[in-house]
């Protein structure tokens, strides 16, 4: 079937959209912004504002913003003396529908694992550290990830682009091992919650988030499909002009139904299910469809092209057989009564 016949009988969808939300040219400031009196004004304040809430005090008024303006000020004036890194200049500023779906991903993947912690009996101090550490795990593991796994060759020829992540190049497969991994050292610092239960919460949140992350990379008009004739392809113009699978939509919908497995799970099991049985079903689930939906997609690591399964493919393989596994061992375990109990 011609590419001109299937767009004239098909009308496939044509998607022509910028990755760009809005752009607001450069602005020159009127004297130079350091990046230690930033720097040094947010972790200062959120240090000493956490020590001085513990103790009852706050000798600077405003709390938090009280405490930052007083360092950033007091380092600013230090820095004209020693002549640190800063900038005169803010823009030009172009915030990306990427970025947008990124801050969705974690917004409400922290509300809906937040509302699932409860249940284990996380506090929420305890949560909001929990959310700090997924969110630097998940991006440094999905960067490290897409480095390692899809193009190592070009990254050791141009060390300076691998913290370039706004140039795009996050893997879901680097950000599965990474995240587990700083769980687990995190759950080494509570004393009632075990690595299982912080895991089997997350990955509500990691569900949705998925979602909007997917949905991110249509935005981007990249994880492109193959070429179709199915009447709902999708011609990415900003690539070329053929209907390709739209293989992002597609895993975007697959971490849907991965969400409503996991709650109906939890419903089952009245909110307290045998610890892995929830991180067992998501890796099992998610990683089976995203083995499957690789036959749609265009390979992406450049080496793997003669193989007769792709690098995401590989790497599913252990995800599905851990899940596997978990969900063995969690159905021998009785389930939870009380949170209370969680040890």
């Amino acid at each position: 079937m011609s590419l001109q016949f299937f767009l004239t009988t098909f009308a496939a969808i044509v998607w022509n959209g910028q990755p760009v939300l809005f752009s607001v040219p450069a602005i020159d400031l009127p004297f130079s912004i350091s990046w230690l009196a930033l720097g040094g004004g947010f972790i200062g304040a959120q240090w000493l504002h956490s020590r001085w809430t513990k103790k009852g005090v706050s000798p600077i008024p405003f709390g938090y913003w009280g405490i930052f303006v007083v360092l950033f000020v007091s380092i600013q004036l230090l820095d004209l003396i020693i002549q640190g890194p800063g900038f005169s200049t803010i823009g030009p500023i172009e915030p990306r529908w990427y970025g947008l779906m990124f801050a969705l991903a974690f917004v409400s993947g922290y509300w809906l694992a937040s509302k699932e912690m409860v249940h284990i009996g996380l506090t929420p101090e305890q949560m909001d550290r929990l959310l700090m550490v997924v969110l630097f795990s998940t991006v440094i593991g999905a960067r490290l990830g897409h480095i390692v796994f899809y193009d190592l060759e070009f990254y050791l020829a141009n060390p300076e682009l691998i913290p370039q992540i706004w140039r795009g190049g996050l893997a879901s497969h680097g950000a599965a091992i990474a995240i587990p991994l700083a769980l687990w050292f995190y759950a080494r610092s509570l004393k009632k919650i075990t690595f299982l239960q912080l895991a089997d919460r997350i990955v509500i949140g990691v569900s949705i988030a998925g979602m909007f992350i997917r949905t991110g990379n249509f935005f981007n008009s990249e994880i492109l499909g193959r070429p179709t004739d199915l009447p709902w392809a999708i011609v990415f113009a900003q690539r070329d002009m053929l209907p390709r699978h739209p293989t992002m939509l597609y895993e975007a919908l697959w971490c849907v139904v991965v969400l409503v497995i996991l709650l109906v799970i939890l419903h089952r099991y009245a909110k307290l299910p045998p610890k892995g049985l929830l991180l067992g079903t998501f890796l099992s689930v998610l990683f089976t469809g995203r083995f499957m939906l690789e036959f749609t997609k265009v390979r992406q690591a450049a080496f793997a092209t003669e193989w007769p399964l792709s690098m995401g493919q590989l790497l599913s393989i252990p995800a599905i057989l851990i899940g596997l596994w978990l969900i063995v061992q969690a159905l021998q375990r009785k389930p939870v009564q009380k949170a209370s109990k969680a040890s």
